[in-house]
């Protein structure tokens, strides 16, 4: 017997598909979960009123874990906060501008985090480019009338 034999390797074997040709051209279907997450799913469904008694039961027994788990499904933690500083009208392009020297100058002192600075600076950009959509609509049906 020789080396391929032994192991089982492709020369030993007659070949069942085509050298780049899938056994399963197919696929797996879309939207098909795996038979562990559907297995684990019955499990959870079955027993989701246990398991979040017992959850309860520790958190009230002084298990910290469990306490952070229930508290953050409660309660969870905010993404943003709520943020108030001076900023000037934005009513046309020209507008945006001023708003974003404001933005800045409230993050250079600290006012603002620099990320809810780019937060509020994405949001002036998106009003920007509104106004332009809307200017840039108005003259073109200004230049339709004119013909």
């Amino acid at each position: 017997m020789t080396g391929s034999e032994k192991s089982g390797g492709k020369q030993g074997r007659a070949h069942l598909f085509k050298p780049g040709q899938s056994g399963n051209p197919k696929g797996k279907p879309r939207g098909a979960r795996h038979r562990l997450t559907l297995l684990a799913e019955k499990l959870m469904d079955d027993q989701a009123e246990a398991i979040v008694e017992s959850v309860i039961k520790a958190a009230k027994a002084g298990d910290m874990v469990a306490a952070r788990l229930i508290l953050e499904r409660v309660s969870p933690v905010r993404k943003g906060r709520t943020v108030q500083f001076a900023l000037p009208a934005v009513e046309k392009a020209d507008d945006v501008l001023g708003a974003l020297g404001s933005v800045i100058a409230a993050v250079a002192s600290g006012e603002l985090t620099p990320d809810e600075g780019a937060t509020i600076a994405g949001l002036l950009e998106a009003k920007r480019r509104a106004i332009e959509t809307v200017e840039f609509e108005n003259r073109i049906l200004a230049l339709e009338e004119k013909k």
